[in-house]
């Protein structure tokens, strides 16, 4: 249960940066700082990380735990 709560908890805290990272991109692309094309390639990669890291975080979390208990 522990490795569940601290998985769900750092996986909201993953996706609220992402989430806050688009919202940069998108404010940098409305001001024509960078192109559409960039845009799409970022936010596709921010998100593509985010899920990667978040689905790993079970299998990290457990090893932590059985090193400390």
């Amino acid at each position: 249960m522990p490795v569940f709560m601290t998985s769900v908890f750092s996986a909201i805290i993953i996706f609220i940066t992402i989430f806050t990272m688009i919202k940069v991109l998108s404010i940098a692309n409305k001001r024509k700082e960078i192109s559409m094309a960039k845009y799409r390639v970022y936010a596709a990669s921010f998100i593509v990380a985010g899920i990667i890291i978040a689905s790993m975080l079970p299998f990290g979390y457990q090893k932590i735990y059985e090193v400390i208990l």
